[in-house]
């Protein structure tokens, strides 16, 4: 119910002429807290990253490797059943909202400061190489926040797609915890993020012009398929 009052409240605000200002988008207030360091929540959150780690393949981690790299709108190719880049309009409006993401998560990471789980407990490999020393900037993890927000773009543009383009998102995201770089709850905050963040965007009248323009394209490129 609170996040549905969140939203609710979101969509109030007013909108921007393309990307979206700090002082109308800030993450204070849409996403709680983290599990404060050290908790039973925090524990029990390492304790799932090790379990995970335990039951991960190496073809699960070379997949997470490889999604920890991607950040681009061709992560949802295989979902869709076409390249993305055939739709270059589409292409650029989903990295759009990538841009806008990473701008946002920042201030959002920056604020509330979270260690991330390997450097808290040296024991967890992580899939690919990271920075030695302190990294905080777990909360809310940008590779969720990215891939739902994306998602439901995208989602918006082809809702008959919308349940592989979903699937496709959590699985993203999933992989951060594969990869060992987040915790449980940092996807959790992600998916919140880039929902409401979604949702900011679809309210904007030069965003919703730029996604017409997009839903007409893609609608010319599934009809040659």
């Amino acid at each position: 119910m609170k996040y549905a009052v969140l939203i609710l409240g979101l969509l109030c605000l007013p909108a921007q002429a393309g990307l979206l200002a700090p002082s109308t988008f800030d993450a204070r207030h849409f996403l709680p807290p983290p599990p404060v360091a050290a908790s039973a929540q925090t524990n029990a959150e390492l304790q799932e990253l090790h379990a995970i780690a335990a039951r991960s393949t190496d073809a699960d981690r070379a997949l997470a490797a490889h999604d920890a790299k991607d950040e681009t709108a061709d992560m949802f190719n295989v979902a869709l059943g076409f390249d993305l880049a055939t739709a270059p309009k589409t292409f650029k409006l989903i990295n759009l909202v990538g841009d806008e993401e990473e701008d946002d998560t920042k201030a959002a990471k920056d604020f509330f400061h979270r260690d991330r789980p390997y450097t808290v407990d040296t024991a967890l490999k992580t899939c690919t190489p990271v920075k030695p020393g302190k990294a905080a900037n777990s909360y809310p993890s940008g590779h969720a926040t990215r891939g739902f927000a994306m998602a439901e773009i995208l989602s918006a543009l082809l809702p008959g797609r919308s349940q592989a383009i979903l699937a496709r998102a959590s699985e993203y995201a999933e992989h951060r915890l594969v990869c060992g770089v987040h915790y449980r709850s940092d996807i959790a905050a992600g998916q919140q993020f880039g929902t409401i963040l979604a949702l900011r965007l679809m309210q904007d009248p030069g965003f919703i012009a730029q996604m017409d323009d997009a839903r007409a394209e893609l609608l010319s490129v599934l009809a040659k398929k």
